[in-house]
């Protein structure tokens, strides 16, 4: 029965030993000069990011073809319009007075036309009777022709008179829903140069579509089908999606930047999204599942003079093997001045402009630094898979998963490796990135 206390107390100690080494690890650890990050295992996506304004995938602007005075508005904002709806009228005077005009100027050139005709046939019977000279004829037979041409040419004044008459009401031309009301009663339209518009027509506002604008050096990304993420902020908690409809060919300039308009379908089912909403728009690109990850500031790391000095100093230890990843075994050979610089510079993802978000470069390698259990620095080379801009897909032998991998040091070290941190370059041309991304 004295036993079991006895154990008690056992069991006791040697937890509160196990305890107290472990914080003699962390602490040791904290102590050291660098920043860590941990690798993690979770689905990543690859996008590219827009912006766009939301529309109507068809819009009918409205316009008038005749001048005058608006007398009557039949419709307004928000208001459901079928085709064929009369939406507004133009003052009708002027037009009808044009039609009266219009009416007697083909009643004067049918009398014209019976006057010459009559003409024509007495002058056709003196001519068989060798009254009239052939010259007085064919004067006649002129004068018939000109009147039948101005018959003509009034009857096309009078139909041209009474559709202007008719453009004076204003119908909707297809089903919709207004959008814009331009003109107010009493307000006068100028129809001489171009038609003005009066009102503007969604026809389906449960289809929408976004016209995004995407740099030229997205663009290689994106292509029909793609499925598309986008948030207003009317509902910034609410993400919508959306198919890539085209990519349009047309390319515009702006302050010496290249960018390519993107329509993506949108089904609006609810109306929640209005026309002339702006939408930031990511395209996914690229996918990976269950994959282990690290900031992007790990890939980005460039070692200090003290750290190669560190690393060749355990490598001559260690005889001609250089330590190696956590639990694999293989030879790693470290790394000569600038030479891990050099390595992720030509072929690694983060370096300058060539490493974006939504970018995926195959075959990329890059190189991890690692501090051991034993506070001893380790590489570990990595290859490199796709990036959501803060986190990237890495594998390789000896990576595991909750590794601690160095994203930069401590401003004591660096300043301790010769000069301000803000002044001395690592090898290979970067400073240390800040934890967590770019």
């Amino acid at each position: 029965m004295k036993r079991k206390p006895i154990i008690a107390v056992a069991v006791a100690i040697v937890a509160a030993l196990a305890g107290l080494w472990v914080y003699r690890q962390a602490a040791r650890t904290d102590q050291l000069p660098y920043r860590f990050a941990t690798v993690e295992r979770m689905d990543l996506e690859s996008a590219v990011s827009a912006t766009g304004s939301l529309s109507a995938v068809t819009t009918v602007q409205v316009g008038t073809q005749v001048s005058g005075r608006i007398v009557a508005i039949y419709a307004d904002y928000n208001d459901a319009v079928k085709k064929g709806q009369l939406i507004a009228r133009i003052d009708p005077v002027l037009q009808e007075q044009a039609v009266r005009d219009a009416e007697a100027g083909l009643e004067r050139a049918q009398a014209e036309l019976a006057q010459a005709q009559r003409e024509y046939e007495r002058s056709r019977q003196l001519f068989e009777r060798k009254v009239l000279t052939e010259i007085e004829f064919e004067n006649a037979q002129y004068a018939l022709a000109l009147a039948q041409a101005n018959v003509k040419s009034a009857r096309v004044t009078l139909d041209r008179a009474r559709q202007n008459l008719e453009y004076t009401s204003i119908y909707a031309p297809i089903d919709g829903v207004v959008v814009e009301r331009n003109v107010d009663v009493g307000q006068t339209v100028a129809a001489s140069l171009q038609a003005p518009q009066l009102f503007l027509i969604a026809n389906d506002l449960e289809r929408m579509q976004i016209l995004a604008s995407v740099d030229e050096s997205d663009i290689g990304f994106i292509r029909e089908g793609q499925l598309a993420r986008f948030t207003v902020q009317a509902y910034p908690d609410e993400t919508f999606t959306g198919r890539v409809k085209q990519v349009r060919l047309q390319s515009t300039t702006t302050e010496n930047v290249v960018s390519y308009t993107v329509v993506v379908d949108v089904e609006n089912p609810a109306g929640k999204l209005l026309p002339g909403m702006t939408a930031t728009v990511e395209f996914l690109t690229a996918s990976a599942h269950d994959v282990l990850t690290v900031p992007n500031a790990a890939l980005r790391f460039r070692p200090t003079e003290q750290m190669l000095a560190q690393l060749r100093a355990q490598r001559g230890a260690n005889g001609a093997a250089a330590p190696g990843a956590q639990g694999n075994g293989s030879r790693q050979g470290a790394p000569p001045p600038g030479a891990a610089g050099s390595m992720m510079g030509s072929s690694g993802p983060p370096n300058g402009a060539a490493f974006r978000a939504g970018g995926q470069r195959p075959e990329n390698t890059a190189v991890l630094w690692y501090v051991d259990e034993k506070n001893r620095l380790g590489t570990i080379p990595v290859r490199v898979g796709i990036t959501d801009g803060q986190r990237t897909e890495v594998s390789g032998p000896g990576l595991k998963e909750g590794m601690r991998v160095i994203i930069g040091v401590t401003q004591s070290q660096s300043t301790s490796a010769g000069g301000s941190p803000f002044q001395q370059r690592p090898p290979g041309g970067f400073r240390p990135g800040p934890p967590g991304g770019f």
